[in-house]
């Protein structure tokens, strides 16, 4: 039983990303980097501060991935009908769903197969994180990926300054070769994170999720609705995302939103 939790999928990704993230920065200190050349020179200041961003970023990265990411709490069936007071602070007019495992799900929430649970505010499930993204580790996530990316470049940089192109090719690739493929997975890597980071920006802009933006024709709150409803404006909907202010039901966002648009219609 030990064994099978030591090799679970969880437990083998965040150990290759831990591994990952310091043998490159192993290898950035190891070759004739601006890294190394700083530490010989004595001027400890940037390496410390780079170690730091590099202990931050793999911190966040555990927290949003062994966090709750908001995962709703399975009802009793003998609770699968939501009682009288509590169905009168939900409008009618919003479509309930249903889950086979969770019964009555949240507005915004959605059941994750990987996870086996339903999450609230769900964005999507992360590989890398072997965790799902929603409404209570999203905020970090972003933070991750912000950190991540400084690193990822700062990182980039100290690559490109270590490499010596004015060499026999044989003599570049034995002195040289670690550093270069370091080099080409920053790259990989900066690409990547930096996509990530822009479009998790631009949908916390919006106050929308990645799994709400692709399937907005499949979810039956959001279906045939010419905007989104929880959208209210750039600064209060960051406000949100990051201080949780202001608070309230995403259903009376919603209600609200379809009362606007039934007396615009009038």
């Amino acid at each position: 039983m030990a064994l099978r939790a030591l090799l679970s999928p969880g437990v083998l990704v965040r150990t290759g990303h831990t591994v990952l993230t310091w043998g490159i920065t192993l290898v950035l200190f190891l070759h004739d980097t601006e890294l190394r050349q700083w530490e010989e020179q004595g001027e400890l200041s940037l390496p410390l501060t780079f170690l730091l961003l590099v202990l931050g970023s793999l911190l966040l990265y555990l927290a949003v991935s062994l966090m709750d990411p908001g995962y709703v709490t399975a009802q009793p069936q003998s609770q699968e009908e939501p009682k009288e007071e509590q169905a009168a602070m939900v409008p009618q007019a919003i479509p309930l769903r249903r889950c086979r495992y969770c019964l009555v799900l949240p507005l915004r929430a959605r059941h994750c197969r990987d996870c086996r649970r339903c999450v609230r505010r769900y964005d999507h499930h992360c590989p890398w994180m072997e965790n799902c993204v929603g409404e209570r580790n999203h905020p970090l996530f972003v933070a991750y990926l912000a950190l991540q990316l400084v690193v990822l470049l700062w990182g980039l940089y100290l690559a490109w300054s270590g490499l010596r192109f004015f060499q026999p090719w044989g003599l570049w690739l034995r002195s040289t070769g670690l550093l270069f493929t370091t080099f080409l997975l920053l790259s990989f890597f900066s690409l990547v994170v930096g996509l990530l980071l822009a479009s998790h920006l631009y949908l916390v802009a919006s106050n929308t999720t990645t799994w709400e933006f692709i399937s907005s024709h499949r979810i039956a709150y959001l279906r045939q609705r010419a905007s989104n409803p929880f959208d209210r404006g750039l600064t209060r909907n960051l406000a949100h995302f990051f201080c949780g202010w202001p608070s309230g039901p995403w259903e009376t966002l919603w209600a609200e939103e379809e009362e606007e648009g039934s007396s615009q219609a009038v």
